[in-house]
């Protein structure tokens, strides 16, 4: 995002600067920093004084005044590493507009604000004199819907929830269960990245015993992945899907705990209906 400012914004400057030849204005820059630092040392001088609080508010007003009357205003925000934080929440994270003096603004506070913001992971603020803002964001990226007890939540790599209202555009997102399944996700999801068509079918992960995992493929067949070693089941599973279509059949369980076995439960095939009862008949009068 970047952000100018437009002829309002910048007619202070301009009254000023208008008619002054460049080396002038650039002369009278370095002053406005000189009479700017002078008056910084001497506002902390006062505040080591008994004054009042207003008295010292009153004088760092003014000070920003002068600034601001010197052209020292903001007319330039920069945004780099914005993907998903709304442009209008950093400049209001930032307490900072068009036309703001940019000495008003607290790098400090406004980056406690931005690292503040679902999105936001770190954020950095720069004040480039004489007009421009430089914000440099870290965003996180959302990885899975992390499910424990009835709550569904997203969570980034680290396992760290991103507070968002509506779940809907990260559907297709997996699915990880269990209370620590969000700590272990990323490690997971690197693993099944590995047979990446494979993996385009994992609906949900579940976190068994708090160490190892479940997978439910097609949303219709589970897979219990081995404690030791589930790169390795997984690989196998993924060439026995390649060669027999595995995963294809009427299963309904494939257990790859034992290394040296895999085991199949199928679905239990249809009873079939029973036919009409037929009554024995009576003896009859010539029987």
């Amino acid at each position: 995002m970047r952000l100018r400012g437009g002829p309002a914004a910048r007619m202070g400057g301009r009254q000023i600067r208008r008619g002054l030849p460049r080396r002038f204005r650039r002369a009278g820059f370095c002053l406005a920093l000189l009479l700017i630092a002078s008056g910084s040392y001497a506002f902390i001088g006062i505040s080591r004084q008994p004054l009042s609080q207003n008295a010292l508010s009153d004088a760092f007003d003014r000070l920003i005044a002068v600034s601001a009357g010197l052209g020292l205003v903001v007319t330039d925000i920069r945004v780099e590493g914005r993907e998903t934080t709304d442009a209008a929440t950093i400049t209001r994270a930032l307490a900072a507009e068009r036309g703001t003096p940019i000495l008003a603004v607290s790098p400090s506070r406004a980056k406690q604000q931005l690292e503040t913001l679902p999105w936001v992971r770190s954020a950095t603020i720069e004040r480039r004199l004489p007009n421009t803002l430089f914000v440099r964001l870290v965003e996180r990226r959302p990885l899975a819907v992390w499910q424990h007890g009835s709550k569904h939540e997203l969570i980034d790599r680290d396992g760290e929830v991103i507070a968002v209202n509506d779940l809907g555009p990260f559907a297709r997102l997996p699915t990880v269960v269990g209370d620590d399944a969000a700590a272990h996700a990323a490690g997971l999801l690197d693993m099944l990245a590995s047979n990446s068509e494979l993996a385009g079918r994992v609906t949900a992960a579940v976190r068994v015993d708090e160490r190892r995992w479940n997978l439910r493929i097609d949303n219709a067949i589970d897979v219990l992945l081995p404690q030791q070693k589930p790169a390795e089941a997984w690989a196998r599973l993924a060439e026995l899907e390649r060669s027999n279509q595995l995963l294809k059949r009427d299963i309904q369980i494939v257990d790859m705990r034992l290394p040296d076995r895999l085991v199949l439960r199928v679905h239990a095939p249809p009873v079939p209906e029973a036919g009409p009862s037929k009554k024995p008949r009576g003896p009859g009068k010539n029987a």
